[in-house]
């Protein structure tokens, strides 16, 4: 038991149980009446790929099973046993304490670009998400191929195109994106694949950790930028989580008998403190638009408060069998039946539980930038 509330104070802040379960039950009360939106746009890595890797020569792909076990669709691409923090934002969902909720209502999800979506689907949105893509062009690419957040935004540039020729001009083209949600989550690669991998001793040793930070945060602010010259003016960007929390870390770089990596964990603080400041530069800079932080880590915060509440077990390891190499899960292999009790699927990802529970901290934000 002692073990298990160390575990929760290395997720949490000052925050009390009560004020989670206010904002809990604040946002079951109006997080999931927002107002539609005619398309939803998404940028990011592997927490919120539904299928771009799937043809890329990677080994950072997950289109077989036991992924996609609790999907609709079975297998797809998603690095999760069932829907991404991205999906759930899209569709109906059944929420905790038996709430049917829902959030931006689409009837379907939103297509990955790999899909080569239609005329008609990309008028309603496009995933761009790419598993192990980051903020830099080199970032994650010791597994294959990954699509950056650079050719993210050049793919978004031909949807925009064709958005424009089916509307028929570029300003009805722009009126319509203008309306649109642009979600992104970027950072994690990074860090994980990127500044702390063994062999990184090249960038760690021409940047500490807060030069590193400065150095992603002005890429990504440019980066946001030219999502903006597109079209872009309501745009949710999401924080790194505690990503020193990871069972691949906690395996790989060992805690010390505590419960998670805690040197990581503060090692990509200094990210978020920035993007936090970027955001408020993207307010300055483009008063017709708005801008919000999403803030992971008070989302998986709730995860483990409303275990203790229900008094269920959370479980830090992976529910399927991983591999050691890529900590993936091994294909065809048996998962565990008890996901509802799992944070995490694999070594890196969230399971579908995970993500629903978090999604109520997140939406609010989204409300407050439609």
């Amino acid at each position: 038991m002692g073990s298990r509330r160390s575990f929760l104070r290395s997720w949490s802040s000052p925050l009390s149980l009560f004020v989670v379960v206010v904002a809990l039950a604040a946002s079951s009360a109006d997080g999931f009446k927002a107002p539609r939106v005619p398309c939803y746009f998404i940028f990011g890595d592997s927490l919120y790929d539904s299928g771009n890797n799937n043809n890329l020569n990677t080994s950072v792909k997950v289109n077989y099973s036991p992924y996609g076990i609790d999907f609709p669709a079975g297998p797809t691409g998603r690095f999760s046993n069932g829907r991404t923090a991205a999906d759930i934002i899209v569709t109906k969902m059944i929420h905790f304490f038996g709430y049917a909720g829902e959030t931006l209502g689409f009837k379907d999800f939103i297509p990955p670009f790999a899909s080569n979506p239609d005329d008609r689907q990309i008028l309603v949105g496009v995933n761009y998400a790419s598993g192990s893509a980051g903020i830099l062009v080199e970032s994650g690419k010791q597994g294959g191929d990954n699509v950056d957040l650079n050719k993210q935004l050049r793919n978004h540039k031909v949807t925009v195109s064709r958005i424009v020729k089916k509307l028929g001009s570029k300003k009805a083209a722009f009126e319509h994106l203008g309306q649109c949600l642009y979600i992104c989550n970027m950072g994690n690669n990074d860090y994980i694949n990127n500044y702390i991998l063994p062999q990184s001793t090249a960038i760690r040793s021409q940047y500490n950790p807060a030069q590193f930070a400065a150095l992603l945060i002005a890429r990504y602010s440019a980066q946001i930028n030219r999502m903006y010259e597109l079209g872009a003016r309501k745009v949710a960007l999401a924080g790194i989580s505690n990503i020193g929390c990871t069972p691949s870390l906690i395996a790989t770089v060992g805690t010390n008998g505590a419960p998670c990596v805690t040197s990581v964990n503060q090692l990509v603080a200094p990210f978020n403190i920035g993007l936090k400041s970027l955001i408020s530069q993207l307010k300055s800079a483009h008063p017709d638009a708005k801008f919000g932080y999403l803030d992971t880590i008070n989302a998986f915060k709730c995860f483990f408060f409303l275990s203790v509440f229900a008094a269920f077990k959370v479980k830090t390891t992976p529910c399927c069998q991983v591999s050691t190499v890529t900590g993936l899960c091994l294909p065809n292999t048996v998962p565990c039946s008890q996901r509802r009790s799992y944070l995490f699927w694999d070594a890196f990802h969230p399971t579908e539980l995970a993500n629903r529970l978090g999604a109520p901290i997140l939406f609010p934000v989204i409300q407050r930038i439609l």
